[in-house]
């Protein structure tokens, strides 16, 4: 059990539904993870504003009941466009191409409402190219098609979500902009050499490391020319040598979703979770959204961590290390109380989003 709460140090998990199951209960208890992440599912939807909300309240409150964690990361993929989870009345923003104009004003307002919602991590910007206009899942939630334009909007976009209190976090590294599959169902396969990656893919994200953006997201991507063996999120050349030592990154490397199907099979194997630590990240993802909504996945990851730890695959020295970040970034993350916005803000909002689609 020792070890399985040791694990849930580096977690961010997905809860079932709207209210707590016996199983979340169980896997909030035993993992104690260190972050949450929601959905469309754990919202109420189609019923009024208050009513909702206050819904959502309990279901925090209780979580940091069952973690019996006094601080926690609560997560959500809140971007605009296509990839938002909450219900009306919050801001439905354009997507991030759209609103690359206004990214700082649009991020403002997002961080706002994400923060009566009790929520202090937004797993934005995306920091990705749209470069591939054939790219079934990145396209326009890119800001932009050249590496500047992406750079300075993703830029904007954080330094308004950090200027009301949210983290940030860009993703999806080393770049997810020019795939034409989608990683939620396959391994995508980039063949990309190091040289083109620096001339474009790295640019919005050196840009972001430099503002010192305290979390980066990993892409369930191969690319072959740099690391044939593994995607991103399990290759130490792309997580070690050029994100950490040529990119000089210092903040939390955070898994995408473990759950999505280009990587769920590879954690079912003995060793995956090393692999990943040793690579380079810190914190992981495990949504329960795709492909897991039952716990066995969860808990099949978290003893191969434990095994590892057992079986000198996995040293102490890089636990504590990846522990340590994450530790100084959640002593310095704000823990909101939920709280009812004002129908003016709301309708503010709602205008910034009409005219952002005007520019």
């Amino acid at each position: 059990m020792k070890h399985l709460q040791k694990f849930g140090n580096h977690l961010i998990l997905g809860i079932s539904g709207t209210t707590l199951s016996d199983d979340d209960k169980r896997v909030l208890n035993e993992l104690k993870p260190v972050g949450v992440i929601f959905f469309g599912k754990n919202f109420l939807d189609g019923v009024p504003y208050p009513v909702w909300l206050e819904h959502f309240e309990n279901l925090l409150n209780q979580i940091r009941e069952y973690t019996e964690r006094n601080t926690l990361f609560t997560s959500l993929d809140h971007e605009g466009g296509r990839v938002v989870r909450t219900p009306l009345p919050i801001t439905r923003f354009p997507c991030a191409y759209l609103v690359r104009s206004q990214a700082y004003k649009v991020a403002k307002a997002t961080a706002l409402e994400l923060k009566s919602l009790g929520i202090n991590l937004s797993f934005s910007p995306v920091a990705d190219i749209f470069s591939n206009p054939e790219n079934p899942i990145i396209g326009s939630r890119a800001f932009g098609i050249t590496p500047q334009t992406a750079s300075q909007s993703a830029l904007k976009y954080y330094q308004g979500l950090k200027e009301v209190g949210i983290l940030g976090c860009a993703k999806h590294f080393p770049g997810h902009g020019d795939t034409s599959t989608d990683s939620h169902v396959e391994l995508p396969i980039l063949n990309l050499s190091l040289e083109e990656l620096q001339k474009r893919e790295l640019i919005p994200f050196q840009t972001l490391i430099r503002e010192q953006i305290p979390l980066i997201m990993t892409a369930h991507i191969l690319f072959p020319q740099i690391d044939p063996e593994v995607p991103a999120t399990l290759s130490k050349t792309i997580l070690n040598h050029i994100l950490r030592q040529e990119l000089n990154y210092q903040g939390v490397i955070v898994s995408d979703d473990l759950d999505m199907k280009a990587v769920s099979d590879m954690f079912m194997q003995s060793g995956t979770i090393a692999k990943a630590f040793n690579a380079g990240c810190d914190l992981f993802i495990v949504s329960r959204n795709i492909n897991s909504s039952t716990l066995e996945r969860t808990y099949k990851i978290a003893a191969d961590f434990e095994n590892s730890l057992n079986n000198g695959s996995l040293s102490e020295t890089v636990v504590e290390t990846a522990r340590t970040r994450i530790e100084n970034l959640l002593a310095v993350t704000p823990q909101y109380s939920v709280y009812e916005l004002e129908k003016e803000t709301l309708l503010n909002h709602a205008e910034l989003a009409i005219n952002c689609t005007w520019q």
